[in-house]
């Protein structure tokens, strides 16, 4: 089995127009020559991400999905600014070459970036890894330590720093996804009115420390190096990256954080190795990251609830898509389950919350 992570087919419906992009590409970048071959990376469920290949050079694409797309979501050159701006500080970004505005050439705007080549890790490691516990934990520390970093990053010396406003950003996030939430509610899906009053009574002021938040961190959007695959080298996906609350960041990635003593129905929720011997739990988790962060973090049941409300509403925006054939991709079949058993966990969490 390959390590590195490798593109395949495109999906039917999903395909791209290559005389088009051929042709911007090789006005927009120089030393492109010889045909264009494209394929899809078949990992992520929101903005589409294809491989472009030259003769002796590679580059990765990536456009909004099709179909329904929230307002003001998968904007192509937000995350095209934020990945030339912000790789000053956190050189762990790829570097963009070129934004595309004309919607007209694929039926909407992409832009085009390196290919960082190397494993990315998804449901499970694999096994010509062959990692002891030990480098696992290793390896989560290591995770751990670039969402540190990430939050450490001065923004306003990258010239980020009206990227977002932090001020409110916590009463923001809570009432937009509520919002959100409502807007893509299909009649099999669970309504979170018990979660969203908890969320909007027990509120916690902002963070004295803003940050850059990546708001979707996790172990499928980071790159490990072939040669030392304990070693992070690059970090995906910066669509919904903004300025607010570190701690909802955190919430966020501890959303995705199965770990192995979770029920057996959690458990097929999984989609990255956070469950393997020596991986940390959510608790040591959030230990580790405070320490290495230097703040105490008192309670974090809030920011792991709203992470759990959160990827309900994102799950639930790809299943709008689906649910009215505006995709036909089968992998977002299963969602609205996904959304009912994420909303029974923060139920648990609620009635054992000490808040």
């Amino acid at each position: 089995m390959a390590l590195i992570d490798q593109a395949t087919r495109i999906r039917s419906g999903e395909e791209l127009n290559a005389e088009t992009i051929d042709a911007f590409l090789k006005a927009s970048i120089r030393e492109l020559h010889g045909d264009l071959k494209i394929s899809q990376f078949p990992g992520g469920a929101s903005n589409l991400t294809y491989l472009l290949e030259y003769p002796g050079r590679q580059l990765v694409l990536r456009r909004p999905p099709f179909g329904r797309k929230a307002k003001s979501a998968h904007d192509m050159g937000r995350e095209f600014r934020i990945l030339n701006q912000l790789n000053a500080g956190f050189p762990y970004c790829p570097k963009a070459f070129a934004h595309c505005i004309d919607e007209s050439l694929i039926g909407s705007e992409f832009y085009v970036m390196e290919r960082v080549k190397g494993i990315i890790l998804r449901a499970d490691i694999p096994a010509a890894l062959n990692f002891t516990p030990e480098q696992t934990r290793g390896l989560c520390k290591s995770f751990i330590d670039k969402l540190v970093d990430l939050h450490n990053v001065d923004y306003h010396a990258c010239g980020l720093a009206d990227l977002g406003k932090p001020e409110g950003y916590v009463q923001r996030q809570i009432e937009g996804w509520c919002d959100r939430y409502e807007k893509a509610l299909t009649p099999d899906a669970p309504s979170w009115e018990p979660v969203k009053a908890w969320l909007r009574d027990k509120m916690p002021a902002d963070h004295y420390r803003s940050a850059i938040v990546h708001n979707d961190y996790r172990f499928d959007n980071v790159i490990l190096d072939p040669a030392n695959p304990m070693q992070i080298i690059g970090v995906l996906d910066w669509e919904l990256t903004t300025l607010g609350d570190p701690l909802m960041d955190l919430g966020n990635t501890l959303a995705y954080w199965i770990e192995a003593g979770d029920p057996p129905a959690v458990q097929l929720m999984r989609r990255q190795p956070s469950n393997a011997p020596g991986m940390l739990t959510r608790r040591e988790f959030v230990d580790y990251y405070a320490k290495r962060a230097g703040i105490e973090i008192e309670n974090f049941d809030y920011y792991y609830c709203y992470g759990l409300f959160r990827l309900a509403g994102i799950v639930q925006q790809i299943y709008y898509r689906y649910y009215h054939g505006q995709t036909q991709d089968k992998r977002f079949a299963p969602f609205v389950q996904m959304n009912s058993l994420l909303e029974k966990m923060a139920h648990k969490l609620i009635q054992h919350s000490s808040l």
